[in-house]
């Protein structure tokens, strides 16, 4: 009968994909970029395998997000850490985290569309985020991803 395919390591071509985020919504930019990741854009994409390609984002600093009129999200949505230590909860507002780190902003947005576990955290690591125009990348000959 038929046989399933599993890619084995070796069979597994990673490209170098780049995107710029000047103008993209910071969900829907965050969709591709995981589903690029993941390689759910190949057609032999299997669950349980890493088959996904790097990813740079250029200008993380320019991403948009979506609000009412009468709240910005840049003000009402918060990112919360924990020291570990009693009372040692920070919060940063967006619109404080885009200023002082736009980079965190992307990466924690698309962390939040993988999956939670040793997989998830190896995908991540093909993600480089950069503020500005300029990226380290250009000897890997990234295309632009549409």
């Amino acid at each position: 009968m038929f046989k399933t395919y599993y890619p084995k390591a070796s069979e597994i071509e990673r490209k170098w994909y780049v995107v710029d985020a000047n103008g993209h919504n910071l969900g829907r930019l965050a969709t591709q970029v995981a589903a690029v990741l993941l390689g759910k854009h190949k057609p032999t994409f299997t669950p349980g395998v890493d088959m996904g390609d790097n990813v740079i984002v250029i200008n993380s600093k320019l991403v948009n997000v979506t609000g009412t009129r009468t709240t910005s999200k840049l003000d009402s949505k918060m990112y919360h850490r924990h020291s570990g230590y009693p009372g040692g909860l920070k919060s940063s507002s967006l619109r404080e985290l885009l200023a002082k780190n736009p980079e965190q902003v992307i990466r924690t947005a698309v962390w939040g569309m993988l999956p939670h576990n040793r997989m998830g955290r190896a995908v991540l690591k093909r993600l480089r985020v950069y503020p500005g125009m300029d990226h380290p990348h250009e000897a890997q000959d990234p295309v632009t991803l549409e």
